[in-house]
């Protein structure tokens, strides 16, 4: 069965939003706010990092980071195994991925939680104790294309999170932000509204809660719900200073995750403006950017990203997003 143009379009939207999010942040992930209004202003456009970047220095406008690679990664698993992801294929994906990283010269590596993960595998750890104490975003930087396979059904989708997720973040916090996100975007690719795509992302959330081992940090689920309504009602202005001084935008799943629903639910309708806003917010901004842009892509389609950004980071990064996204609504049409 061939899947609607409206489903593909918005499948499409996501993984495309993802990428451009990504790149939007490349230049000011890892900086303090202020120090990013100092060298760029307010991000409105894909920009060059400079040469002080303390990831990726001196790169080109519209280059993708870690987090449009790996999701790719995931998208390659998922299609190869017909929906399911081998623990230790993923293991060696990654390893892969950070060798040539480095061989290249690269800063932008494997994060916290997944680096050790890898290295416990590496040292003969079973992959379902590897990831043990991965509260970090990693998971849920890459989950969008497990959203875009897999149908809104909580067990299922719930399911495919931890498979996708567990060896790097197998833990109550990382499977949360995952799973959160993952609902968003297959809410949002089925034609689900925002109300709809946080109500099920915030009720997967607390299910996937109870799942991994248990590791002190504020309710994901309870924290989505809180920071959507809290800048509900604010200025840009305002609701920009609260996400960056409350809700934090640190690696911390309960922090960045929580800032992507708080801006993409925000700015819901400009989606562009809100991957500017996340770039230019602060800390992780990359990866809060990547995750509120594959949500928001979801439920909107093609047409809220502007076409020469778009052309600029497909090409920049010779990318074949239409591809990965047939191959995984193959898997979700199952």
């Amino acid at each position: 069965m061939t899947p609607s143009t409206d489903l593909r379009d918005r499948a499409l939207a996501s993984l495309t939003g993802l990428a451009l999010g990504d790149a939007l942040g490349m230049p000011t992930q890892s900086m303090p706010r202020r120090r990013i209004q100092e060298l760029y202003g307010h991000v409105d456009a894909l920009l060059a990092s400079t040469a002080e970047q303390p990831i990726a220095p001196s790169m080109a406008a519209g280059s993708i980071t870690d987090d449009t690679e790996q999701a790719l990664m995931v998208a390659d698993l998922l299609i190869e195994g017909a929906g399911r992801i081998d623990p230790h294929r993923f293991a060696r994906a990654l390893a892969d991925w950070e060798a040539v990283m480095e061989a290249k010269g690269s800063l932008d590596l494997l994060g916290p939680s997944t680096k050790a993960a890898i290295a416990a595998i590496q040292s003969g750890v079973h992959p379902d104790r590897a990831g043990l104490r991965g509260t970090t975003n990693g998971a849920a930087m890459r989950i969008a294309p497990v959203g875009i396979a897999f149908g809104p059904d909580p067990a299922s989708l719930l399911d495919a999170v931890i498979d996708a997720s567990r060896v790097t973040h197998n833990t109550g916090l990382g499977l949360a932000g995952a799973a959160a996100v993952a609902m968003a975007v297959s809410v949002g690719v089925a034609g689900g509204t925002t109300a709809e795509a946080n109500a099920a992302a915030v009720e997967l959330a607390g299910r996937a809660a109870e799942h991994g081992a248990w590791i002190a940090g504020g309710d994901i689920a309870a924290r989505i719900v809180w920071a959507v309504d809290a800048v509900a009602h604010l200025t840009e202005d305002a609701a920009l200073d609260f996400i960056e001084s409350v809700v934090g935008t640190s690696v911390a799943s309960q922090e960045s995750v929580v800032a992507a629903f708080a801006l993409s639910s925000r700015f819901d309708d400009a989606p562009y403006r809100a991957l500017c806003a996340a770039a230019s917010i602060g800390g992780d901004t990359d990866t809060i950017a990547a995750i509120a842009g594959a949500m928001l892509g979801a439920r909107h389609g093609m047409a809220v990203w502007p076409s020469d950004a778009v052309e600029l980071v497909t090409t920049v990064n010779h990318l074949d997003l239409s591809t990965t996204v047939d191959a995984l609504l193959t898997l979700r049409d199952r």
